[in-house]
């Protein structure tokens, strides 16, 4: 065993629980006495001494956790730095009444500023679908 391990827990506030995502533990020198695992001593020329060891660990339970908070009955919303795509553009004001050049010229804009935040690094699309509206 070690001397100490601290945890980072995360929090599933739907539930109110917590749950263990990463650890840290300080294993001394136990296992490198153990399997003779030596350093040379930067203070004495030709003496070895054993290593301190530490171990981290972060595992996948933190996918779990993550779905967990970011989502719920109607998917997934994952922070933008891993999110496939960052940004997806509607566009609004189309209606029955528009005519079909009219709602090109919509969807060509809505097209335009995916192209240009694409541009910027941004993963970005158009979603143009009919008979859809997210709640």
């Amino acid at each position: 065993g070690g001397y100490y391990t601290t945890t980072v827990e995360g929090y599933i506030p739907s539930n109110g629980r917590g749950i263990q995502g990463a650890t840290s533990h300080c294993l001394g020198q136990n296992f490198s006495k153990m399997f003779d695992i030596t350093v040379e001593n930067p203070e004495k020329k030709g003496e070895k001494i054993h290593v301190w060891q530490n171990s981290w660990g972060l595992s996948t339970r933190v996918i779990g956790v993550m779905v967990m908070i970011h989502g719920d009955d109607k998917g997934l919303v994952l922070p933008p730095r891993i999110a496939k795509t960052q940004v997806i553009l509607i566009a609004v004001g189309i209606t029955a009444k528009t005519t079909p050049e009219d709602r090109e010229k919509l969807e060509g804009k809505t097209d335009d500023l995916r192209n240009e935040l694409r541009k910027a690094g941004l993963r970005a699309e158009s979603d143009l679908r009919e008979g859809y509206t997210p709640a």
